[in-house]
C-alpha cells in the first residue's frame, strides 16, 4: 500500500494506511467515533484522531506493526506519527454505541483487506451518543453532516435515541437535517 503524503493526510487516508497494515498482520479492527463522522462528511468535520477498537487477540503486534509504519507510541494506547497531525487511539472494545453492543459494522475493501467502520448509522446514532450523555453539542452537528450526506435508517435512531432515555435528541437531528 503506497504511504500517504502524511503532512496532508486527512482521517480516511491515515485509516486507510493504518487498517491496511493492521488487517494484512491478522489485526481486525473497527473504526469507531469522530473520525468516522470525518470521513462521511467528506472533511466537513476533522477530528484529528483516530479510535480504533480491536477485535483480534493479536493485538500485542500492535506497536511493531505501527513503529514499522511510522508510529511512535506515547502513553498506553496513543500513537503519533511525526509528520502527520492524525495521531491513532486504540480504545478498549466491545464495540457499543450507549447500550447497544450488537453492532454490525461496515466492511470495506482496500487493496485485498478488508477493514471495518460504523456504517452511516451507527456514526449518527454514536455521535449522538456523545451528545445525549455528554451533552456534547457539536457532536449534534456531526450527526446531522453525515445525516444530510447518507441515507439511514430513522427507526432505529429514532428507537436507539428512545432506548438512551433522549427521545428528543431524533426531533432535534430531523430539525438539523432540515435547517
Amino acid at each position: 500500500m503506497k504511504e500517504p503524503k502524511w503532512k496532508l493526510a486527512d482521517e480516511e487516508a491515515v485509516w486507510r494506511y493504518v487498517g491496511w497494515h493492521l488487517a494484512k498482520h491478522g489485526i481486525k479492527t473497527v473504526l469507531v467515533g469522530g473520525a468516522v463522522a470525518a470521513i462521511y462528511s467528506e472533511g466537513a468535520y476533522r477530528s484529528g484522531d483516530l479510535d480504533i477498537v480491536t477485535l483480534s487477540y493479536f493485538d500485542e503486534k500492535i506497536p511493531e506493526i505501527m513503529a514499522k509504519i511510522g508510529f511512535k507510541k506515547r502513553g498506553s494506547r496513543h500513537f503519533i506519527h511525526r509528520q502527520c497531525r492524525v495521531f491513532i487511539d486504540f480504545v478498549n472494545g466491545p464495540v457499543g454505541i450507549g447500550d447497544d453492543l450488537k453492532i454490525k459494522p461496515k466492511a470495506v475493501k482496500v487493496q485485498g483487506q478488508t477493514l471495518f467502520i460504523y456504517s452511516p448509522t451507527d456514526c449518527i446514532r454514536d455521535r449522538l451518543a456523545s451528545y445525549i450523555h455528554f451533552r456534547a453539542r457539536e457532536c449534534l452537528d456531526q450527526a446531522a453532516l453525515v445525516a444530510k450526506r447518507f441515507p439511514f435508517n430513522h427507526k432505529k435512531v429514532r428507537e436507539w435515541c428512545r432506548d438512551e432515555g433522549a427521545p428528543q435528541a431524533y426531533d432535534e437531528l430531523l430539525e438539523k437535517i432540515k435547517g
